[in-house]
Protein backbone atom coordinates (compact mmCIF):
# COMPACT_ATOMS: atom_id res chain seq x y z
CA UNK A 1 0.00 0.00 0.00
CA UNK A 2 1.10 3.16 -0.86
CA UNK A 3 2.12 5.83 1.99
CA UNK A 4 0.03 8.77 0.33
CA UNK A 5 -3.07 6.42 -0.21
CA UNK A 6 -6.79 7.27 1.50
CA UNK A 7 -6.64 4.14 2.70
CA UNK A 8 -3.57 4.37 4.43
CA UNK A 9 -3.94 7.58 6.26
CA UNK A 10 -7.54 6.40 7.23
CA UNK A 11 -6.09 3.10 8.45
CA UNK A 12 -3.53 5.41 10.99
CA UNK A 13 -7.02 7.36 12.18
CA UNK A 14 -8.39 4.15 12.99
CA UNK A 15 -6.05 2.98 15.45
CA UNK A 16 -6.51 6.02 17.49
CA UNK A 17 -8.13 5.71 20.66
CA UNK A 18 -8.98 8.91 20.61
CA UNK A 19 -12.36 9.76 18.14
CA UNK A 20 -12.16 11.84 15.08
CA UNK A 21 -14.50 13.23 12.66
CA UNK A 22 -14.78 15.50 9.97
CA UNK A 23 -17.57 18.14 8.95
CA UNK A 24 -17.97 20.76 6.01
CA UNK A 25 -19.57 23.81 6.09
CA UNK A 26 -22.50 22.84 6.85
CA UNK A 27 -21.34 20.62 9.87
CA UNK A 28 -22.04 17.11 7.54
CA UNK A 29 -20.39 14.73 8.60
CA UNK A 30 -17.47 13.19 6.11
CA UNK A 31 -15.55 10.83 7.93
CA UNK A 32 -15.94 8.69 11.57
CA UNK A 33 -13.47 6.81 12.70
CA UNK A 34 -13.18 3.85 14.79
CA UNK A 35 -12.33 5.17 18.17
CA UNK A 36 -15.25 7.58 17.24
CA UNK A 37 -17.40 4.59 17.05
CA UNK A 38 -15.84 3.25 20.34
CA UNK A 39 -16.90 5.84 22.62
CA UNK A 40 -20.17 7.02 20.56
CA UNK A 41 -21.14 3.37 19.77
CA UNK A 42 -22.59 4.77 16.49
CA UNK A 43 -21.28 2.89 13.73
CA UNK A 44 -19.63 4.97 10.70
CA UNK A 45 -22.63 4.49 8.72
CA UNK A 46 -24.55 5.57 11.06
CA UNK A 47 -23.43 9.08 11.05
CA UNK A 48 -21.97 9.68 7.59
CA UNK A 49 -23.47 11.95 5.94
CA UNK A 50 -25.44 13.16 8.86
CA UNK A 51 -25.10 17.09 10.31
CA UNK A 52 -24.49 18.05 13.72
CA UNK A 53 -27.70 19.84 14.00
CA UNK A 54 -29.38 16.25 14.12
CA UNK A 55 -28.25 16.13 17.68
CA UNK A 56 -27.73 12.44 17.80
CA UNK A 57 -25.09 12.91 20.22
CA UNK A 58 -26.64 15.91 22.38
CA UNK A 59 -23.38 17.73 23.55
CA UNK A 60 -24.31 19.07 26.73
CA UNK A 61 -22.08 21.01 28.98
CA UNK A 62 -21.90 20.92 32.70
CA UNK A 63 -24.79 22.78 33.43
CA UNK A 64 -27.06 20.85 30.83
CA UNK A 65 -26.80 23.16 28.01
CA UNK A 66 -27.60 21.83 24.95
CA UNK A 67 -24.54 22.81 22.56
CA UNK A 68 -25.45 21.55 19.26
CA UNK A 69 -28.06 23.99 19.29
CA UNK A 70 -26.25 26.76 20.57
CA UNK A 71 -22.86 27.63 21.75
CA UNK A 72 -21.01 23.87 19.14
CA UNK A 73 -17.47 24.49 19.16
CA UNK A 74 -18.05 23.29 15.35
CA UNK A 75 -19.95 26.01 14.48
CA UNK A 76 -17.80 28.39 16.62
CA UNK A 77 -14.25 26.90 14.84
CA UNK A 78 -15.33 27.18 11.06
CA UNK A 79 -16.97 30.51 11.55
CA UNK A 80 -14.18 32.19 12.99
CA UNK A 81 -11.24 29.89 11.78
CA UNK A 82 -9.90 29.26 15.06
CA UNK A 83 -8.53 26.47 17.36
CA UNK A 84 -11.67 25.42 20.17
CA UNK A 85 -11.79 22.93 23.46
CA UNK A 86 -14.18 22.05 25.50
CA UNK A 87 -15.03 20.10 28.12
CA UNK A 88 -18.40 18.08 27.28
CA UNK A 89 -21.00 15.19 27.64
CA UNK A 90 -21.92 13.49 24.98
CA UNK A 91 -24.56 11.09 24.94
CA UNK A 92 -23.83 7.24 24.15
CA UNK A 93 -25.99 5.22 21.74
CA UNK A 94 -27.06 2.68 24.66
CA UNK A 95 -28.11 5.76 26.67
CA UNK A 96 -25.44 6.67 28.76
CA UNK A 97 -23.45 9.87 29.07
CA UNK A 98 -19.76 10.24 28.20
CA UNK A 99 -17.51 12.67 29.75
CA UNK A 100 -15.23 13.79 26.70
CA UNK A 101 -12.33 16.35 26.15
CA UNK A 102 -13.06 18.28 22.89
CA UNK A 103 -10.32 19.36 20.56
CA UNK A 104 -11.54 21.56 17.46
CA UNK A 105 -9.05 22.77 14.86
CA UNK A 106 -9.75 24.22 11.14
CA UNK A 107 -9.50 22.55 7.73
CA UNK A 108 -8.77 24.82 4.90
CA UNK A 109 -8.22 24.79 1.34
CA UNK A 110 -5.58 25.50 -1.10
CA UNK A 111 -6.45 29.30 -0.75
CA UNK A 112 -6.40 29.13 3.03
CA UNK A 113 -10.39 29.24 3.17
CA UNK A 114 -12.15 27.30 5.95
CA UNK A 115 -14.06 25.08 4.30
CA UNK A 116 -14.73 22.33 7.61
CA UNK A 117 -13.52 21.15 10.50
CA UNK A 118 -11.89 18.54 12.44
CA UNK A 119 -12.95 17.61 15.99
CA UNK A 120 -10.85 14.99 17.98
CA UNK A 121 -12.32 14.24 21.38
CA UNK A 122 -10.94 11.39 24.09
CA UNK A 123 -12.47 9.92 26.91
CA UNK A 124 -12.50 12.50 30.05
CA UNK A 125 -14.01 9.96 32.56
CA UNK A 126 -10.66 9.88 34.89
CA UNK A 127 -10.03 13.50 34.44
CA UNK A 128 -14.05 13.99 35.39
CA UNK A 129 -14.31 11.82 38.65
CA UNK A 130 -10.83 13.73 39.29
CA UNK A 131 -12.88 17.09 39.55
CA UNK A 132 -15.70 15.39 40.75
CA UNK A 133 -14.07 14.33 44.08
CA UNK A 134 -12.10 17.48 44.00
CA UNK A 135 -15.03 19.29 43.95
CA UNK A 136 -16.31 17.04 46.77
CA UNK A 137 -13.50 17.67 48.87
CA UNK A 138 -13.78 21.32 48.56
CA UNK A 139 -17.38 21.56 49.68
CA UNK A 140 -16.51 19.02 52.52
CA UNK A 141 -14.25 21.37 53.39
CA UNK A 142 -16.80 23.59 54.69
CA UNK A 143 -19.50 21.50 55.91
CA UNK A 144 -20.54 20.35 58.70
CA UNK A 145 -20.65 15.87 58.56
CA UNK A 146 -23.35 16.10 61.32
CA UNK A 147 -25.95 18.66 60.60
CA UNK A 148 -24.90 19.22 56.91
CA UNK A 149 -24.80 23.48 57.67
CA UNK A 150 -21.54 25.14 57.04
CA UNK A 151 -18.57 24.63 59.81
CA UNK A 152 -17.22 26.86 61.78
CA UNK A 153 -14.52 27.88 59.04
CA UNK A 154 -17.29 29.02 56.34
CA UNK A 155 -19.06 31.22 59.46
CA UNK A 156 -15.99 33.04 59.95
CA UNK A 157 -15.58 33.75 56.40
CA UNK A 158 -18.87 35.04 56.25
CA UNK A 159 -18.14 36.88 59.70
CA UNK A 160 -15.34 38.61 58.33
CA UNK A 161 -16.88 39.89 54.72
CA UNK A 162 -19.99 40.77 57.23
CA UNK A 163 -17.85 42.95 58.82
CA UNK A 164 -15.60 44.24 56.28
CA UNK A 165 -18.88 45.61 54.79
CA UNK A 166 -20.22 46.94 57.70
CA UNK A 167 -16.42 48.67 58.19
CA UNK A 168 -16.75 50.10 54.75
CA UNK A 169 -20.70 51.38 54.28
CA UNK A 170 -21.57 51.10 57.36
CA UNK A 171 -23.90 48.30 56.72
CA UNK A 172 -25.32 47.01 59.74
CA UNK A 173 -25.67 43.15 60.47
CA UNK A 174 -25.69 40.81 63.68
CA UNK A 175 -24.46 37.50 65.17
CA UNK A 176 -26.92 35.00 66.80
CA UNK A 177 -25.07 32.71 69.15
CA UNK A 178 -27.07 29.57 69.74
CA UNK A 179 -26.56 26.96 72.33
CA UNK A 180 -28.70 23.60 72.66
CA UNK A 181 -29.41 23.10 75.61
CA UNK A 182 -28.60 19.65 77.61
CA UNK A 183 -26.48 17.95 74.61
CA UNK A 184 -24.83 15.84 77.15
CA UNK A 185 -27.56 14.97 78.80
CA UNK A 186 -29.27 13.81 75.96
CA UNK A 187 -25.86 12.19 74.50
CA UNK A 188 -26.09 9.87 78.01
CA UNK A 189 -30.04 9.11 77.75
CA UNK A 190 -30.26 8.20 74.08
CA UNK A 191 -26.34 7.80 73.12
CA UNK A 192 -24.24 9.62 70.77
CA UNK A 193 -26.80 8.70 67.95
CA UNK A 194 -29.66 10.56 69.65
CA UNK A 195 -27.53 13.69 70.22
CA UNK A 196 -26.39 13.30 66.83
CA UNK A 197 -30.33 13.43 65.55
CA UNK A 198 -30.94 16.38 68.22
CA UNK A 199 -27.90 18.38 66.42
CA UNK A 200 -29.13 18.13 63.11
CA UNK A 201 -33.03 18.66 63.55
CA UNK A 202 -32.04 21.98 65.45
CA UNK A 203 -30.10 22.41 62.35
CA UNK A 204 -32.43 21.90 59.99
CA UNK A 205 -35.25 24.20 62.27
CA UNK A 206 -32.44 26.89 62.49
CA UNK A 207 -32.24 26.88 58.40
CA UNK A 208 -35.84 26.99 58.15
CA UNK A 209 -36.75 30.03 60.75
CA UNK A 210 -33.40 32.05 59.63
CA UNK A 211 -33.64 34.11 55.99
CA UNK A 212 -32.33 32.45 52.43
CA UNK A 213 -29.56 35.29 53.03
CA UNK A 214 -28.49 34.30 56.53
CA UNK A 215 -25.78 32.15 57.19
CA UNK A 216 -26.17 29.61 60.40
CA UNK A 217 -23.32 26.88 61.03
CA UNK A 218 -22.21 24.49 63.24
CA UNK A 219 -19.07 26.58 65.43
CA UNK A 220 -18.27 23.46 67.59
CA UNK A 221 -19.97 21.24 69.87
CA UNK A 222 -23.66 22.39 71.07
CA UNK A 223 -23.04 26.05 69.23
CA UNK A 224 -24.04 27.26 66.36
CA UNK A 225 -23.53 30.61 64.84
CA UNK A 226 -25.63 32.51 62.29
CA UNK A 227 -24.40 35.96 60.36
CA UNK A 228 -27.59 38.07 59.88
CA UNK A 229 -27.03 40.89 57.45
CA UNK A 230 -29.41 44.12 56.96
CA UNK A 231 -31.10 43.90 60.10
CA UNK A 232 -31.86 46.33 63.20
CA UNK A 233 -32.13 45.53 66.80
CA UNK A 234 -35.95 44.78 66.39
CA UNK A 235 -35.18 42.50 63.56
CA UNK A 236 -32.17 40.49 65.19
CA UNK A 237 -34.37 39.84 68.18
CA UNK A 238 -37.57 38.96 65.96
CA UNK A 239 -35.24 36.51 63.95
CA UNK A 240 -33.26 35.10 67.94
CA UNK A 241 -36.97 34.55 69.52
CA UNK A 242 -38.28 32.86 66.23
CA UNK A 243 -34.81 30.63 65.89
CA UNK A 244 -35.79 29.62 69.52
CA UNK A 245 -39.50 28.97 68.97
CA UNK A 246 -38.30 26.91 65.74
CA UNK A 247 -36.40 24.18 67.65
CA UNK A 248 -38.98 24.51 70.76
CA UNK A 249 -41.42 21.91 68.60
CA UNK A 250 -38.51 19.66 67.80
CA UNK A 251 -38.29 16.39 69.45
CA UNK A 252 -35.47 13.46 69.74
CA UNK A 253 -36.91 9.83 69.58
CA UNK A 254 -35.29 7.35 72.34
CA UNK A 255 -36.24 4.53 69.98
CA UNK A 256 -38.13 3.19 72.43
CA UNK A 257 -41.19 4.89 71.51
CA UNK A 258 -40.51 7.55 74.11
CA UNK A 259 -39.01 11.51 73.08
CA UNK A 260 -37.19 14.55 74.71
CA UNK A 261 -38.13 18.08 73.66
CA UNK A 262 -35.32 20.00 72.10
CA UNK A 263 -34.12 23.54 73.54
CA UNK A 264 -31.71 26.41 72.70
CA UNK A 265 -30.29 29.33 74.61
CA UNK A 266 -29.95 32.30 72.28
CA UNK A 267 -27.41 35.32 72.33
CA UNK A 268 -28.03 38.55 70.04
CA UNK A 269 -25.33 40.97 68.87
CA UNK A 270 -25.96 43.82 66.79
CA UNK A 271 -22.27 44.46 65.19
CA UNK A 272 -20.80 48.15 66.38
CA UNK A 273 -17.92 50.20 65.65
CA UNK A 274 -14.98 49.13 66.67
CA UNK A 275 -16.01 45.47 66.53
CA UNK A 276 -14.10 42.65 65.79
CA UNK A 277 -15.25 39.12 64.74
CA UNK A 278 -13.85 37.49 68.06
CA UNK A 279 -15.55 40.77 70.19
CA UNK A 280 -18.26 40.64 68.38
CA UNK A 281 -19.07 36.86 69.55
CA UNK A 282 -17.76 36.89 72.66
CA UNK A 283 -20.79 39.78 73.21
CA UNK A 284 -23.25 37.32 71.81
CA UNK A 285 -21.75 34.29 73.84
CA UNK A 286 -22.33 36.28 77.33
CA UNK A 287 -25.89 37.25 75.96
CA UNK A 288 -26.77 33.72 74.81
CA UNK A 289 -25.38 32.79 78.83
CA UNK A 290 -27.52 35.02 80.21
CA UNK A 291 -30.69 33.72 78.44
CA UNK A 292 -30.02 30.39 79.66
CA UNK A 293 -30.43 31.95 83.14
CA UNK A 294 -33.64 33.97 82.38
CA UNK A 295 -35.04 31.07 79.88
CA UNK A 296 -35.58 33.30 77.07
CA UNK A 297 -33.28 34.81 73.49
CA UNK A 298 -31.09 38.19 75.10
CA UNK A 299 -29.87 40.64 73.25
CA UNK A 300 -27.76 43.44 73.41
Amino acid sequence: MKATSTEFYKGLLDHLTDGVYFVDRDRKILFWNDGAFRLTGYQPAEVIGRCCQDNLLQHVDDVGHQLCCDGCPLTDCIGDGQAHEALVHLRHKDGHRVPVSVRVRPMRDECGAVVGAIEIFSDDTAHAQVRMRAEEMQRLAYLDSVTQLPNRRFVEMALDSALDEFTRSGKSFGVLMLDLDKLKFINDTFGHCGGDRALLHTAQALAESLRPTDVVGRWGGDEFVAVVRGVNRRTLDVLARRSAHSVARVTVDDGQGGSFPVRISVGAALAQAGDTALALVRRADQLMYRSKSQGRAAAD
